[in-house]
């Protein structure tokens, strides 16, 4: 990939929406696919009282619309101002207790499981049509729209063409919990391309950092498909 084509990926723009100033991507076509859209909001002469407590706006009970659902509530059902990253607001923005807690725990997969991706991790690689897997390095892309596979050779995988992903575990630890994330499948459409492709990432064997490494991106990539479910499914 060239640095213009990788700069003209990765450029972004500040704009003005009714619900504040957003860093959204330049061009449209490579913004992140965990990304959300900014909601309708419910036109004001069609909710005379809260959304949530039913309480009559007047003079003194105004209404706010949430940023998230776009749903109108008073002060007191709409008064939080939370980080919504996930629809690129610059400051945190009003929210509803409901979408509050939920862009609340989505914060995490910002400020840690993100960082994880885009860092990397090294595994074993195996295509559904080769038999011998390749040590690659393995992270997200900064603009979140690929999975970038590098090692003797190089892949770009766009996460929109990812159709299924498996964590793939082995065992129970003494006295029990969970089982241990010891790679990845998963399905994708090439461009161009009939069927789907299989892909499958296993980490390394040594007890070491690498392999520490590659658990908590598997970890991270665990719940980045799901707020890609999520995105699919607004």
């Amino acid at each position: 990939m060239s640095s213009e084509v990788a700069a003209r990926r990765d450029a972004k723009k500040l704009v003005r929406s009714p619900s504040g100033l957003r860093m959204v991507p330049e061009h449209r076509a490579f913004g992140s696919p965990f990304g959300l859209e900014e909601p309708q909001w419910v036109p004001d002469k069609e909710c005379p009282r809260c959304m949530q407590c039913d309480a009559k706006f007047d003079f003194l009970t105004r209404k706010h619309h949430c940023r998230r659902c776009g749903k109108c509530f008073c002060d007191k059902c709409c008064g939080q101002k939370v980080p919504l990253r996930r629809m690129c607001f610059v400051d945190p923005v009003r929210q509803c207790a409901e979408c509050a807690l939920v862009s609340h725990k989505e914060a995490e997969f910002y400020d840690k499981q993100l960082k994880v991706l885009l860092s990397g991790a090294t595994f074993l690689v195996t295509f559904r049509d080769t038999e011998k897997p390749e040590t690659m390095v393995c992270r997200l892309s900064n603009n979140q729209r690929y999975l970038l596979l590098e090692g003797d050779s190089h892949y770009e995988i766009e996460i929109a063409r990812i159709s299924t992903v498996q964590i793939l575990t082995e065992g129970f630890p003494p006295g029990g919990g969970n089982a241990r994330a010891t790679g990845m499948s998963l399905q994708y459409s090439a461009p161009g391309a009939e069927g789907t492709t299989q892909l499958k990432l296993m980490a390394g064997e040594d007890a070491n950092a690498s392999r520490r490494q590659a658990t908590a991106w598997l970890a991270a990539m665990h719940k980045a498909t799901k707020l890609l479910y999520e995105s699919r499914d607004q």
